[in-house]
């Protein structure tokens, strides 16, 4: 059985824009100063407040956390907001649903978003029926400790052979070289390709178009990670 994990934000949706603003909203609550955009996007992908103590080296435990809860109550408003949708990027869902008919493949989901966000995510595109394992920061470690992988590898009684991760950050990379399972970076998220190279990515796919392609090619018999 072959096992295909996402990341979500940065891979299967958009979400800088509402992170971004959460994120600027949570620190004017507490009279931090605003972080330059591209620093905020750097930490997409770790557990929240693994996130914030990184943008705020100096602060001390009670302001992580004080700001962590203002990020989830300013990310939640935004949601219901139209203009702070999380627009799915472009052939993601084909894909997805492409995947998911194989009868020797099971997807899955390993996040730093909560499970409360992968469910809105979910109800909004219909993905519910395509994933069977999702593993989110809700019960784990922070990417990129391997917590997520192996769970789902033990869920789906799957193989790290038979296993790839697919995500936009070095966080996604990492994971997967930790969990010894095939890891392939995407050229859309945030952070830059040299950087997901260097992170010991597989493969780098520019688009969609090129994902299950290269999907297939790494779990062929002749590669493995």
């Amino acid at each position: 059985m072959n096992l295909i994990i996402f990341d979500c934000d940065g891979t299967i949706v958009d979400s800088q824009h509402i992170i971004v603003a959460a994120m600027e909203r949570a620190f004017a609550v507490h009279g931090v100063a605003a972080l330059p955009r591209e620093q905020t996007l750097s930490i997409i992908g770790l557990s929240l407040t693994l996130a914030i103590s990184r943008l705020l080296p100096h602060a001390d435990d009670a302001l992580v956390d004080a700001v962590a809860q203002t990020y989830k109550a300013a990310f939640g408003a935004l949601r219901r907001d139209p203009a702070h949708q999380e627009p799915a990027y472009p052939g993601a869902l084909a894909a997805i649903r492409t995947l998911s008919a194989r009868p020797d493949t099971v997807l899955g989901i390993a996040t730093g978003k909560s499970r409360r966000g992968v469910a809105a995510v979910f109800e909004r595109f219909g993905l519910h029926p395509h994933f069977v394992t999702i593993q989110t920061a809700d019960t784990h470690p922070s990417k990129p400790h391997p917590s997520m992988i192996m769970a789902a590898i033990q869920e789906t009684g799957a193989t790290a052979a038979t296993t790839v991760m697919i995500g936009d950050t070095t966080f996604d990379i990492e994971m997967a070289k930790n969990a010894d399972v095939a890891g392939i970076g995407v050229a859309w998220g945030y952070h830059p390709v040299d950087q997901l190279k260097l992170a010991g990515a597989h493969a780098i796919v520019p688009d969609y178009d090129q994902l299950i392609p290269a999907i297939d090619r790494l779990l062929s018999p002749e590669v493995q990670p």
